[in-house]
């Protein structure tokens, strides 16, 4: 599929922000729909590991009316996901602290700190945390799809510290299980 023939990543996300709540006052009747996440903080007060990842949900589906959902991950050993691609979803990763690897179809990229880069829908890709200080990076997909349930569904089925390996449990969630992860020293 061509690139112009698939909606990009800043048009799936903003036509998820409700734009009726844009330009009013935080006062306003509507405050309590604004979701206002603090920083280490997670959206309901939660707590949820995946793989060698803590994770704080900043923006949940429902927020967004499943346009944009948006999470922190934190590494503190090295390694991350299996490849894989999504079906639905394009999804974007900026670091904010730490040094990753990310392989974006057959591209290898390190992204540092203030670095971001997408890796779009039907593309196969992975990542993984590779630096010597803790990690910390913001992951956004759009459309929200079902990511937010797969990382809910990931913490009950599966020993912190691994990732699934299970095709069909990706399959599920419009995802494609392609490979391992990426080798990390």
């Amino acid at each position: 599929m061509r690139m112009t023939e698939r909606r990009s990543f800043l048009g799936a996300a903003i036509v998820g922000f409700p734009f009726g709540l844009m330009g009013q006052s935080i006062n306003s009747s509507n405050s309590a729909r604004i979701p206002v996440v603090r920083s280490g903080e997670d959206r309901l007060g939660e707590q949820h590991t995946i793989g060698v990842s803590s994770s704080t949900f900043k923006v949940l589906t429902q927020d967004t009316g499943g346009g944009l959902f948006i999470i922190e991950h934190t590494n503190r050993k090295k390694g991350g996901p299996p490849r894989h691609l999504h079906h639905n979803e394009d999804e974007w990763f900026h670091v904010l602290e730490g040094e990753y690897a990310v392989e974006i179809g057959t591209e290898r990229f390190q992204v540092k700190p203030g670095g971001s880069i997408l890796a779009p829908r039907e593309v196969p890709h992975t990542w993984a945390f590779v630096g010597d200080t803790p990690g910390r990076m913001v992951i956004a997909f759009a459309p929200a799809s079902k990511m937010e349930a797969f990382f809910r569904d990931s913490e009950k089925r599966f020993k912190a510290g691994n990732y699934s390996q299970d095709a069909e449990f990706y399959r599920a969630y419009g995802l494609e299980l392609l490979g391992p992860p990426l080798p990390v020293g």
